[in-house]
Formats: C-alpha cells, structure tokens, sequence
C-alpha cells in the first residue's frame, strides 16, 4: 500500500530544549537567551485583559503594534511587517526570494534558522569562515558568486556574542552586488554598549535591498508568545505580505507587545541587569580559565579546552544540579556550551554549580 511521502527535504532539525532536564527537581534554564527579568508587569497586564474575550480574530495587520513600532522608532509604518516571531519573517524572505540552486551566504557560527528555511527552498549554503569567533566582512565578499541571493547576519552575532562595527557593515552593503539582499538580525541589539556600533535598523533604515528583524523574545520578554517584525523597503515588504499567514500574531501578543515598547523603564531595568552580570560572568571565567569571548548579548560561549574537561561531562553535570544550558555540537563548535544570564538567583546558583567542577 502506497502511502502519501512527505518530499525530502535535507535539513537540522532545531532542537530547544533536552528532554532529561525535565526529570530533575530544580529548574534553571539558561540555554535559550530568554530575558532574564521576564515581561514588564504592565504588558502581563494587558496581555491578561486582552485574552478574555477569544471571539474575534486579530488584526491581520496588527495595525495597533505596528503603529507603535513606527512611533517609537521614528520608521515608515508601510515598511514594517509582523511575524510570530522574528524567524517567521526569516522565513517569509527564503520564501519569497530563493529558489532551487540559489546560495545563501552566512558566518560559519550563525543562528541555525537561517540555514534550515534557506535548505528548506533549495537554496545552497555558503559557510563563511570567522576570524576568533568574529563575522569576517572579508570572507562574506570571497563566497560570493553569480548565484548569491541572500547573506545573512546577527548582529551581534548568536550563539559567539561577538559584533561588527558600523563602519564594516557599511562596507560590506557597498561592496555587495545591489541584486543581493542584506538581512540582518537586530535580536539582541538593545544590549550592546559600544561606541563603534548601531544596529542595523539604525543603519539602514533607508535602504531598499536591506531587510532587518527585531524580537520580543529577548530583551522584552515575550519568547512564549510569539511576536517579532521586520523592517525593509515597500517593494520587499509588499512581496511578504502576499504570502503572509493571515491573523499571524494573535491578538493577545499583539497588545502585550504594544506594552513593552511603551515601558521603557522596564527595559532600562533589563539591561542594567545583564550589563552588571556580564561583568561578574566573564571575571568568574577568567579566573576559572574557561575561554569565552567579552559578550556583547545576553549569553557567553564557554569553551573548555583549558581546564581539561569535556563539554558533554560539563553539560551532564550541570544537568543533575537543575541547570540547564545549550549544547554547541549543531553548531560545530566543539567541547563549547552557551549559558544565558538569568536571574540573580539562578546566576549565582550557576556560578556555584561551575566552581565546584572546575
């Protein structure tokens, strides 16, 4: 009996969390770059409002966020489009612009999604490699070829923490064939605080072959309700709205993410709070030996090479105390873990937990 077969697509598969960690008695996670301090009480409060009356459908256009967005950023409201999530948007553009054969370029250690929607449509994946954990503008022009579609970038970069400048981003868009569309991911561009970056809204928010994501699921809070948006040129944002999902973002989402951006002082709080434990994080490191980069996101990579311990025996170790963090093995980075910043208690409990196995 002939059954009906899915059409083969090769890809990772993404995997958010380790099933033994929901075994265990005390439970903190610090493997997925969540905020640390959760939503602001005033979008948990609309959110609650909102989600009584389940009757109607969302605004297909979720004009009330959208407005807000364009308000706060000082932005072009037709250029902003929603997405359940950021990567729903990652995946409209592969969507909407790749075809079967057509390259995509990324850094060699980049979010994983952008290869799994890019593979999902045929498109070739071209690894270009990093200088110390860094995006290399240099390696990103030497893959370039006749077939070159999309390039792909966080910024600063998930899982290495590291950035480019601005004046390389710069480079790089002048350098690239016009033909070729820019996407840069802003996810974790509230937490920077270096001189020589913006983030690529900031810099391109007049270009028309540059698109841009932005998420509430990091520094805003809301990673389990599903909102993000993107930002580029009439033109592209029409050609996604032809083939995005109607009522993508429930309307729940929609006013608890209205919310967020309106409480800045819940956002000051935040990156206070990451700024101070990233401090205390990388000196415990350092004093540990545990090699990682001077992060400029939520999270470090650990790597373990220098105190003569695997990342697997780290990793299990870490487990059977209630801590949980990210494995580096889908990403090829070997004997490394990533660990987000949490909470003080669950920092300090991290902490304690990494000295007694160093």
């Amino acid at each position: 009996m002939k059954l009906p077969k899915a059409r083969r697509i090769n890809v990772e598969r993404y995997i958010g969390i380790s099933g033994n960690f929901k075994k265990t008695k005390e439970k903190i996670k610090l493997s997925a770059n969540e905020s640390a301090l959760g939503p602001s009480p005033k979008a948990v409060k609309e959110y609650i409002k909102v989600s009584k009356n389940f009757k109607r459908y969302p605004d297909s256009d979720g004009n009330i966020l959208r407005e807000t967005i364009a308000k706060n950023f000082n932005l072009d409201l037709n250029r902003i489009i929603l997405g359940a999530g950021s990567d729903q948007i990652l995946e409209l553009v592969c969507n909407a612009f790749l075809e079967k054969n057509d390259e995509v370029i990324v850094p060699k250690f980049s979010f994983i999604i952008y290869r799994i929607y890019s593979k999902k449509n045929g498109a070739k994946i071209v690894y270009a490699k990093e200088k110390n954990f860094k995006i290399s503008v240099e390696n990103i022009l030497s893959c370039v070829t006749k077939k070159t579609k999309i390039v792909f970038l966080a910024n600063p970069n998930n899982p290495t923490g590291t950035y480019i400048d601005k004046k390389k981003i710069l480079l790089l868009r002048k350098k690239l064939r016009n033909n070729i569309l820019l996407v840069i991911d802003d996810a974790y561009c509230e937490y920077v605080n270096k001189k020589d970056y913006q983030s690529g809204l900031k810099i391109f928010s007049k270009s028309k072959n540059v698109l841009v994501t932005r998420t509430f699921s990091k520094i805003y809070g809301l990673a389990g309700l599903r909102v993000g948006w993107g930002y580029a040129s009439r033109d592209i944002v029409k050609d996604l709205n032809k083939i995005k999902p109607p009522f993508n973002v429930n309307r729940p989402a929609l006013y608890a993410a209205t919310s967020s951006i309106r409480d800045k002082s819940w956002l000051k709080k935040e990156i206070k709070h990451i700024r101070k434990w990233r401090k205390i994080f990388f000196r415990v490191f350092k004093e540990l030996k545990i090699a990682t980069n001077e992060t400029n996101g939520n999270f470090f990579l650990l790597k373990f090479d220098n105190v003569k311990l695997s990342s697997k025996f780290v990793f299990k170790a870490l487990i059977n105390s209630g801590i949980l963090l990210r494995k580096m093995d889908i990403y090829g980075i070997k004997n490394s873990l990533r660990v987000t910043i949490g909470t003080s208690k669950e920092n300090k409990k991290f902490i304690s937990a990494i000295k007694k196995l160093i």
